[in-house]
């Protein structure tokens, strides 16, 4: 079976599949091949692997396949994995109990199993669950070579973000000053730190907090990062001109923030602001608000209208990488 794989001197093999594993790029479908000393190791998104591995197609056998949810329930049910939970979205509780069961009996590496119960709710950004298998919430959720310790009844996460969160934290160069004013866990901002960024991180969410230093320490970026319980509204004068970049990943609300977002902007900062709104026209409405808030003290210029993915029927999650720069 013809496959994208990373060809590596076998010496390098595991070392390489490692930090392949731990960017959760690893092909699953199909074996590793050993061919001369030479190992070809199957991906599962040749455009995310690092630029250091070499990238090729080759036919490799394919991996006999364990019994998953699908092949016990005789249909494919959507869910989530996220370390080891799994997460599922389903209005009948029967169904979901048929799910939950069928994910414990199969050969998923799985310890939990949770049903939402709520939408995201509250200024914590977080939700009720249905716990349908297991007996704990927390768990730890590797994401492009970075760990993330978390409990999915305190904090929000959101696995669906991996890629966004990559696209944004491979453009950060080692020596930026990066605030994250919605931080939860750290997902943003501890990625952005192993970059070799000095990063600022808030979150109302206390635990979150809690979670993010604790995720900084896993990582080793500890001496890199601040993390700050509170309102990024109440810090903002400490941090006056001081950021390189800023994420605003808040959105339902993040335009709510602008003047904090222009009180910590240095005079040459690139914004990522994060949107939710209707299909038909889904930037606008942001850049009108960064402008508004931006100037006549910054020039600002939209840099990339970014579709992050569709949130609700006929709604998109957008972002808007956004330069501004100090007017003369």
């Amino acid at each position: 079976m013809k496959a994208p794989c990373v060809r590596v001197a076998r010496e390098r093999g595991e070392e390489t599949r490692r930090a392949l594993a731990d960017a959760d790029l690893v092909g699953e479908d199909v074996e590793i091949d050993d061919d001369g000393g030479v190992l070809y190791i199957p991906v599962t998104d040749p455009d995310a692997v690092p630029e250091k591995f070499e990238v090729v197609s080759r036919d490799l056998p394919e991996r006999s396949t364990p019994e998953m949810p699908a092949d016990i329930l005789g249909y494919d049910p959507s869910l989530e994995r996220l370390g080891d939970v799994v997460i599922l979205d389903e209005d009948d509780p029967e169904r979901a109990r048929e799910i939950a069961d069928a994910v414990v009996e199969s050969a998923l590496p799985v310890e939990t199993v949770l049903d939402r119960a709520s939408k995201i709710k509250g200024e914590q950004r977080v939700r009720d669950w249905d716990l349908l298998a297991g007996d704990s919430t927390e768990t730890v959720h590797r994401e492009y070579g970075c760990e993330f310790l978390l409990d999915l009844d305190e904090v929000y996460f959101s696995p669906r973000l991996a890629t966004e969160r990559h696209r944004v934290t491979e453009q950060i160069e080692s020596g930026e000053r990066v605030f994250d004013m919605f931080a939860g866990v750290g997902p943003f901002a501890v990625p952005a730190a192993k970059r070799g960024a000095t990063v600022v991180g808030t979150d109302v969410n206390e635990r979150a907090i809690e979670y993010f230093r604790e995720n900084a320490e896993r990582n080793g970026v500890a001496d890199r990062v601040t993390a700050i319980a509170g309102d990024v509204r109440d810090v903002a004068a400490d941090y006056e001109g001081w950021a390189d970049r800023i994420v605003m990943n808040l959105p339902h609300s993040a335009d709510e923030f602008l003047d904090a977002a222009v009180r910590i902007a240095g005079d040459d900062c690139l914004i990522h602001f994060y949107d939710i709104q209707h299909e038909d026209d889904p930037f606008a409405p942001g850049e009108a608000a960064i402008r508004a808030a931006a100037q006549p003290a910054y020039e600002v210029t939209v840099e990339n209208r970014h579709e992050v993915r569709s949130y609700a029927p006929h709604e998109l999650n957008v972002c808007l990488d956004v330069r501004l720069a100090a007017s003369e």
